[in-house]
């Protein structure tokens, strides 16, 4: 099966994460991000004519990838809670988007309130699924920092993330979630 190329937007709004995740917003210039994506500075300007249309791209496309993966979550088989601390361990990786998507939004939101809104935003989207499925606010509460200590973790590199991963069960089972 092809895949198809990705568009030259997808294309620049990639370059411009992976140069914010591994270099930070400082390093970030209209031409640094053209020449990673490989297009021109006007073909980069035609789909973001500035800096902050970039940023507004990035924070669009957050927005977007958190809400098909709370739509995920819903829907899930395994239930919400199971997909939710499984995917905290599993997505944390520099293959999967919405974990490219929120490293590189995180470097924005140290210094750029319209990208910490938008954290708090998917952040709150999580919480209010995860309170649908749980009968107590506090246990609900305590799974999402759960969620976010073993996405830490793997998103750190910790060894075991595998034995944490066969335990899913057993934590959902103990947070009675």
């Amino acid at each position: 099966m092809t895949v198809p190329k990705p568009s030259s937007r997808e294309r620049i709004l990639d370059s411009y994460e992976n140069i914010l995740s591994e270099r930070g917003p400082v390093e970030i210039t209209l031409d640094a991000v053209a020449a990673h994506a490989g297009v021109s500075k006007g073909g980069l300007l035609y789909h973001f004519g500035s800096k902050d249309a970039l940023r507004d791209g990035l924070l669009d496309r957050m927005t977007q990838r958190t809400a098909e993966d709370v739509d995920n979550a819903r829907h899930a088989p395994e239930g919400v809670v199971r997909y939710f601390l499984r995917t905290a361990i599993t997505d944390a990786t520099p293959k999967h988007p919405l974990h490219r998507t929120t490293m590189a939004t995180l470097r924005l939101a140290l210094n750029d309130p319209r990208a910490t809104e938008v954290m708090h935003r998917g952040t709150t989207a999580y919480r209010d699924l995860l309170n649908e499925h749980i009968d107590d606010p506090l246990t609900a509460e305590l799974v999402l920092l759960v969620g976010d200590g073993l996405y830490m973790r793997s998103a750190l590199g910790e060894a075991n993330t595998t034995t944490l991963l066969a335990r899913i069960g057993e934590i959902a089972n103990r947070l009675n979630a």
